[in-house]
């Protein structure tokens, strides 16, 4: 879905790839509110991006994971197993999130 910033990318690469990938997602569901929210969300939260990939062990890894893992379930129309990555994904973000705090 997404060119991979590369085999060595700086944090500036990852994190935009990240907002990219998100609002692709979104962009795609036909959700206006949600791409609304998607693009509300993006400005604020990019210094918390920037500071988890950081900081959290494997949270690259972890990401483009969970990213490929939601493309390859849309592509093969399996939105179940999407939702399930997605919420692995979020769940992830949220765990690390509240510890950060």
């Amino acid at each position: 879905m997404l060119d991979e910033p590369g085999d060595d990318p700086n944090i500036d690469a990852l994190v935009a790839n990240d907002l990219e990938f998100h609002r692709r997602i979104a962009a795609g569901s036909g959700n206006n509110v949600l791409c609304s929210l998607i693009d509300g969300l993006s400005g604020p939260t990019t210094r918390a991006r920037i500071w988890r990939g950081l900081t959290q062990e494997n949270a690259v890894d972890k990401t483009r994971e969970q990213h490929n893992a939601i493309v390859d379930a849309i592509a093969a129309r399996q939105p179940e197993i999407a939702r399930s990555w997605a919420t692995v994904h979020v769940a992830g973000v949220e765990e690390w999130l509240r510890g950060a705090l």
